[in-house]
């Protein structure tokens, strides 16, 4: 049997190869032993807030598992438009939201939609390394761009005019960004959405992390720049529902129907049960048990960072990526 050379160029995930292998020896090893950390993957050690988990018991228990909208459930849908006005006092109207199985289906169909085969996509390096293969598997070819601490590692609006060729279809940003934590001022952000603009190519952003945001400066949507924008997120990690697989994008008006169909066909719908769910995510109840433990994130780090500094984490890590990009 033959595979095909789209499977073959995949690389795997190497995060979840660590984690196989270090559940592989968790399993492995005694009881009597100390327990063991995982610091792998960017997943909340919080589970889902209580009422969402009753409200996800609660369909469950009434039957609500039949499929739903391609779309997503239309309440969900203005419960997030709700979110918005709230959070960040931006007007994103329920029918420019499409709910996704996790923000890794909302990416997949970005691509799938958007981007031709040898399309070039700009990309900062390091980024999410499952990003360049969902641009692959589209048959495009990621164009990674080395980026510098001083940069706070995210693509700048010169290094993005720099490099725009005939074959960049636009770029894929993500803020806060997975693995480096570090957001982008809204002032470059702007920047590079203008000279996307100029070429009329397409800016991607990934905000899974928005909500876990600590300053003010930096936490806010990429959305407030104009209606072109196509924002991912999902509910894995300010909402804490990693494994409950619901995530969603705002895209423009124009393309919802095309969301809309490639939907249909490739997976039919987000999961019935995570929806209803979801819907309890917005409760003030849930809000402020999702507040209270982004404060306990932020203690950790505030704890962390100085300690990995004084062990001379800094100076190891300035040193490893100047190596990176020698090679």
């Amino acid at each position: 049997m033959r595979v095909a050379q789209r499977a073959l160029r995949i690389e795997p995930f190497h995060v979840m190869e660590v984690a196989k292998a270090a559940r592989a020896l968790d399993r492995s090893t005694g009881h009597d032993r100390p327990p063991m950390l995982y610091l792998n993957i960017g997943e909340p050690d919080f589970t889902a807030p209580p009422l969402v988990v009753q409200a996800g018991e609660r369909a469950l228990r009434e039957g609500r598992t039949q499929y739903l909208p391609a779309l997503g459930l239309e309440s969900l849908r203005e419960r997030l438009s709700q979110w918005y006005r709230d959070r960040f006092g931006l007007s994103v109207p329920a029918r420019r939201i499409v709910i996704t199985a996790g923000a890794s289906a909302a990416l997949q169909l970005a691509c799938l939609a958007l981007i031709e085969a040898g399309d070039e996509v700009l990309m900062p390096d390091p980024s999410y390394p499952c990003n360049r293969q969902f641009v692959q598997a589209a048959q495009g070819q990621a164009v990674l761009l080395p980026c510098e601490a001083a940069q706070r590692y995210q693509l700048s609006a010169a290094q993005v005019r720099e490099h725009w060729g005939a074959h960049t279809r636009g770029v894929l940003l993500a803020s806060p960004s997975n693995p480096t934590g570090t957001s982008m001022a809204a002032s470059e952000l702007r920047e590079i959405h203008q000279v996307v603009s100029q070429h009329g190519g397409i800016t991607m952003v990934d905000e899974i992390y928005l909500g876990l945001s600590f300053d003010a400066a930096y936490g806010q949507s990429a959305l407030a720049l104009g209606e072109d924008i196509i924002s991912i997120n999902s509910f894995s990690k300010y909402f804490n529902m990693t494994g409950w697989r619901l995530g969603w994008m705002v895209v423009p008006n124009a393309y919802v129907r095309e969301f809309e169909k490639l939907s249909q066909n490739i997976y039919l719908s987000a999961p019935t049960p995570s929806q209803h769910a979801a819907l309890a995510a917005f409760e003030p109840a849930t809000i402020a048990i999702l507040e209270a433990r982004r404060a306990e994130f932020e203690a950790r780090r505030d704890y962390l960072v100085p300690a990995l500094r004084a062990l001379g984490f800094d100076e190891r890590f300035r040193r490893m990526w100047r190596y990176y990009l020698a090679y």
